[in-house]
């Protein structure tokens, strides 16, 4: 829905502007809602794409710390740590991730974790 700033109100009030590039876009939505998942997920996804692999683990490590089901968000940091070189790092995120998913019931994504899982050793 558009706002009458020029920007569109999101579903969860939050209100975008039209024009920013997505960074930007997915801070200004944690600057109003800081435990937003589905946007602090978006923000590590665009420092994993650049390679700032740092920050994209700080953002994961952020987003398991206040949502420790948000299963995507292990494979993903698993995913980023193996593109590192850092896979003892990945295989504990796995490891992680796979007893989210267990939780959750989540088959489809402990069958990932698990299938990198074995590709890791």
């Amino acid at each position: 829905m558009y706002s009458s700033h020029g920007g569109v109100t999101s579903s969860s009030g939050v209100v975008i502007f039209r024009g920013m590039d997505r960074l930007s876009l997915l801070s200004e939505i944690l600057s109003q809602n800081p435990n937003d998942a589905f946007a602090r997920y978006g923000l590590a996804m665009e420092y994993s794409k650049a390679g700032e692999v740092d920050r994209a683990l700080g953002e994961f490590n952020q987003l398991l710390s206040v949502h420790p089901d948000y299963t995507a968000g292990y494979f993903m940091a698993a995913q980023t740590l193996v593109q590192a070189g850092r896979t003892e790092e990945a295989k504990k995120m796995l490891a992680n991730g796979i007893a989210s998913a267990r939780r959750t019931g989540n088959d489809h994504a402990r069958s990932e974790m698990e299938a990198l899982q074995s590709e890791l050793g």
